[in-house]
């Protein structure tokens, strides 16, 4: 079993080498400080698919193309999303400690299947979700948005990152999963610890898989209206391992989706001239401001990864058996095929790759959506005077081989009481003692819930903008 770090030949590592005089690294301090630059001279010199590393600096090819993209997520049977078919994995050349380790291990998830054995997994995963009543989610958003304000309200100032959009959606989630209030604080940290590939990734990781473990076996002790009890009674039946890796997808897929982009659409919001017109002059609401954001500042940067099932070709690179794929996907969003000009709007175009596509396409993108939507609005509401803090030139982000995360954003703002009393509309609805969120009846197909809050009044951007 080789371990020598030489790539073999007619890899991609080989191809850029020949044609660029080495490889650019996608987790290198060029990569963490402006991905989206970099991705354009990658664009510049290879094209729609160009040849990088990855951590250990292992090869990979990035698809920067919109089409590609799509090409790549649609077609399972080119390009596989069972890791165990990357041919430096069986070859001896990942690190048994790698930082990629939770996203290059298999386990039996539908995230990591293709085939039949995914329609399986996913439906599973799928009705469960749609299982949870829209407007309770909308309701724990409030409830928890307002907390999350009270704890500020009275500073004037406040991190919004670190006291807003880190907390929320884990909290949300926490409450949906079916895992008791105390556990939302320590998987948050656990979970941004592990997506940023850290030193203590793998074992953040043991800690989120450990707290669901308990989880499921509590469920099946004493099923509930929630998520977890949904994946062990429904009739894909999922053994305890599936029920297990599923929560741990949903949970962690929605908290860094989510934090990410209630932190970028607070920003473009706060910071971007052209974005506050668009909104000051009623041209775009909330929903549109997030799908916009969706297109320019994407909260997944790349997804890793697909595997070459076989010989290939793809973007007019010769890709072969066994080459990592990353899906660039705010590569792809950014596409002068797709958009010549990134400043024109794209008001009412959904087709940005944010979510992926295909077979794989996140399958909880609305809630997503309703976390993000319900919660901005909450915290504008109460706080529609927000200013930021700082010149917009010190913000700084902290970089991964799969997202950009902002470190801070600091705010000012009136300092105001907090009130014990709440309209009756932002409390939750009462519910029966340890049921997470109502539930509704087994599910029926129906279209996609309509992200409510798309025809409110922009009265209250209104208020925030007059004041930028």
């Amino acid at each position: 079993m080789s371990t020598s770090p030489t790539p073999p030949p007619e890899c991609p590592a080989h191809a850029a080498a020949a044609t660029a005089g080495g490889l650019y690294r996608l987790h290198g301090a060029e990569a963490q400080a402006d991905p989206l630059a970099l991705y354009e001279k990658l664009r510049a010199e290879h094209g729609a698919v160009a040849p990088v590393l990855v951590s250990g600096d292992l090869p990979a090819w990035l698809v920067l193309g919109h089409r590609e993209n799509l090409d790549v997520a649609r077609t399972s049977s080119r390009f596989a999303r069972d890791p165990r078919g990357w041919r430096d994995m069986k070859e001896g050349r990942v690190p048994a400690d790698t930082p990629l380790g939770p996203m290059v291990s298999w386990v039996p998830v539908c995230n990591f299947t293709d085939g039949p054995v995914h329609e399986r997994l996913r439906s599973a995963v799928v009705e469960s979700l749609e299982r949870l009543d829209k407007r309770g989610i909308r309701r724990y958003v409030t409830r928890f948005s307002n907390q999350l304000v009270d704890q500020i309200a009275g500073e004037g100032h406040a991190d919004l990152v670190s006291a807003f959009s880190d907390q929320l959606p884990m909290l949300v989630m926490t409450q949906l999963i079916g895992a008791p209030d105390e556990h939302g604080p320590l998987l948050v940290n656990a979970a941004r610890d592990m997506l940023q590939g850290t030193e203590t990734a793998l074992q953040s990781d043991r800690y989120v898989t450990t707290t669901l473990e308990h989880l499921v076996v509590e469920r099946k002790a004493r099923p509930m209206r929630d998520l977890a009890s949904w994946l062990i009674e429904h009739p894909a039946n999922l053994s305890d391992t599936e029920v297990l890796m599923h929560l741990r997808v949903v949970l962690i897929a929605a908290y860094e989706t989510t934090a990410n982009l209630i932190a970028n659409t607070l920003r473009t919001v706060l910071t971007d001239p052209r974005f506050r017109a668009s909104l000051s002059g009623g041209h775009m609401t909330l929903p549109d401001a997030l799908e916009q954001v969706l297109w320019d500042d994407p909260p997944i940067n790349t997804i890793i990864g697909r595997w070459a099932t076989g010989d290939t070709l793809l973007g007019g690179r010769q890709v072969k058996a066994g080459d990592m794929i990353l899906l660039g996907l705010a590569a792809g969003n950014a596409d002068p095929q797709i958009r010549p000009d990134p400043s024109v709007s794209v008001h009412g175009n959904r087709s940005h790759l944010a979510f992926s596509s295909g077979p794989h396409e996140c399958p909880g993108q609305d809630i997503g959506r309703a976390i993000a939507d319900t919660g901005i609005e909450v915290l504008l509401d109460r706080l529609p005077d927000l200013q930021l803090a700082v010149d917009a030139s010190e913000l700084q982000w902290r970089g991964t081989l799969m997202s950009r995360h902002l470190l801070s954003l600091p705010v000012r703002f009136a300092p105001r009481p907090v009130s014990s009393a709440r309209p009756e509309a932002e409390q939750p609805a009462e519910r029966p003692a340890g049921h997470p969120v109502h539930a509704v009846v087994p599910p029926q197909p129906t279209a996609a819930p309509a992200v409510a809050g798309r025809h409110r009044s922009v009265s209250w951007w209104r208020r925030l903008l007059r004041l930028g």
